[in-house]
């Protein structure tokens, strides 16, 4: 089917069966799904926001005015991690699950990553949505070896004893990995591929550049976005941005994060991605902001695959205005990455303000060499045009995290 026929349908089944959608249409002009029309004049229909879904959930718990199922129909009940104080749960049907486990085969053999290769996994299978990666490793057919969230140990001794080909992490573990096997003496020689996601990081020339030093190994990037799906996007041996893995179940959009505006899509946009799902069944979502700021690519990628492409450069919601300037944390590490191997690639920003917008000179915690502080403050105010104070530290002195890393605290900020 279509995906303009898929939209259609999906349309007139929300205002069927989500109230939420039903009075947010409404609302905005929108009294039929003929009036929606199809996906020629998507630009016109309000976006969803995450605040409005967890005030949706609060207001009808437990799966909120937007879900169109009832709690009975959902084969599978995620949840985010809650930082906001609140989880916003996800759920799934019997044929949500099994799109999600077909959007992650492909995303994870995008790679090269085929049957009977050994994969060992950081993932945690517990409430959160990347749990539901797991299985996409069991749809390739891969001797799948979950080691879960927090035990390094067990990590570096099942590459020691069971020799996986591949690891899936987040790029900031891997990184601290090599650093414990190098202080142990561990090989990592085994691993040849090495799959991150979960933060920004995987697609830092810089960063990518020192883990496959630390690694012997190459890096590829996977991302996915838990209210859409646990995986959408996977990087192929081009390493050329990610190919979006969801063609005929999930609709892309790309936005200026300022305006809303549409933006085409070409080669080198960039924006923030808007997500539209065309067949999920629990909870579908119109439009749903991501908060990713992204660039993207249309043309034919070497590998010969005509699909989207995108790279991530970091989240909306962790970007900071320095005198009117937008700094993303993860560009900065990225810049700070090009003194290695002075520097260890870590790096912590800590704002002297909280919210957005900051006043030069922006904190910026380095490992590395003393000396480098001037010439890095530099590089940065050349590349990324606002100015830094650039505190260098004693390698291993930033904290190391077994999933994702925070590159901004605030605990010095008034």
């Amino acid at each position: 089917m279509a995906s303009d026929e898929l939209y259609r349908k999906q349309v007139a089944r929300l205002y069927e069966r989500s109230p939420f959608y039903r009075e947010k249409l409404a609302a905005a002009g929108f009294v039929s799904p003929q009036d929606v029309g199809g996906l020629a004049d998507i630009s016109r229909l309000p976006f969803t926001e995450k605040d409005e879904l967890r005030a949706s959930q609060a207001a009808q718990p437990p799966l909120g005015a937007h879900a169109a199922i009832d709690i009975s129909q959902a084969a599978r009940i995620y949840s985010t991690s809650g930082t906001s104080g609140t989880p916003l749960y996800i759920p799934l049907t019997r044929n949500d699950v099994e799109q999600w486990r077909e959007i992650g085969r492909r995303t994870y053999s995008c790679n090269g990553l085929k049957a009977g290769e050994r994969v060992v996994t950081t993932y945690g299978a517990g409430p959160f949505v990347a749990g539901a990666s797991l299985a996409a490793f069991e749809a390739i057919g891969c001797v799948h070896i979950p080691v879960g969230v927090g035990n390094t140990e067990r990590l570096l001794t099942a590459i020691e004893k069971l020799r996986p080909e591949a690891l899936g992490c987040t790029p900031s573990y891997a990184l601290h990995v090599a650093e414990v096997a190098a202080v142990k003496g561990v090989s990592l020689a085994p691993v040849k591929r090495i799959i991150v996601g979960g933060e920004p990081g995987g697609g830092e020339e810089g960063f990518r550049r020192k883990l496959e030093r630390a690694w012997d190994a190459k890096v590829y990037e996977i991302m996915g976005i838990g209210d859409i799906a646990a995986s959408l996007w996977g990087e192929c041996a081009e390493q050329a941005g990610m190919h979006f893995s969801a063609g005929e179940f999930v609709h892309v959009e790309l936005i200026d994060p300022e305006t809303g505006a549409q933006k085409q899509m070409s080669d080198g946009a960039t924006g923030e991605l808007v997500y539209t799902h065309l067949a999920r069944e629990a909870a579908p979502l119109l439009r749903f902001r991501s908060r990713d700021h992204a660039q993207v690519w249309v043309s034919r990628c070497q590998c010969g695959k005509t699909s989207l492409r995108a790279r991530c450069i970091g989240r909306t919601d962790d970007m900071l205005i320095v005198r009117g300037v937008n700094v993303f944390p993860s560009a900065v590490r990225e810049v700070v990455a090009r003194f290695q191997p002075q520097v260890t690639g870590a790096i912590l920003i800590r704002p002297r303000r909280k919210g957005v917008k900051q006043e030069p000179p922006l904190p910026v915690l380095v490992e590395g060499e003393a000396a480098l502080a001037e010439s890095i403050a530099k590089e940065i105010r050349s590349v990324l045009l606002f100015t830094p104070e650039v505190r260098m530290v004693a390698p291993q002195a930033l904290p190391r995290s077994d999933y994702k890393v925070k590159l901004l605290d605030y605990s010095e900020a008034t």
